[in-house]
């Protein structure tokens, strides 16, 4: 990961709905700060953090090469952006933190079904 960049984020892009949340972010102005990583792409991940790994969770890696997953890895990304910083605060702070992991941890579950119907819905696959 470059010195340059605050977080190198790892998503799925082979996910309809993380490439559309991806580019949510990637719109800001701050993103260009962020160093974005399409795990479906095969891409080089670094130490701690395996292929399986990064497609069954969301993760970022932060300066100095602390590794987050699922809501706190949002939370780290979250404070990053104008607008969304207070989310990431909120979400960092507990019980929050753990209402927010709670969360993720049951749509993690729902994603194979929700993506099945995103890609049918958009069109990239038939029904």
């Amino acid at each position: 990961m470059s010195t340059l960049h605050r977080l190198t984020v790892y998503f799925d892009g082979s996910c309809p709905m993380c490439r559309r949340e991806i580019a949510i972010y990637r719109r800001l102005p701050q993103a260009a700060a962020l160093d974005w990583v399409d795990v479906s792409a095969g891409a080089e991940l670094g130490d701690s953090l395996s292929c399986a790994q990064a497609m069954a969770r969301f993760h970022v890696r932060d300066q100095q090469g602390r590794l987050f997953s699922g809501a706190a890895a949002f939370s780290q990304m979250w404070r990053l952006f104008p607008g969304w910083r207070w989310l990431g605060w909120l979400s960092a702070w507990p019980p929050m933190s753990w209402l927010f992991e709670l969360a993720y941890r049951l749509f993690l579950p729902l994603r194979p079904r929700l993506q099945r119907w995103v890609r049918r819905w958009s069109g990239e696959e038939t029904p």
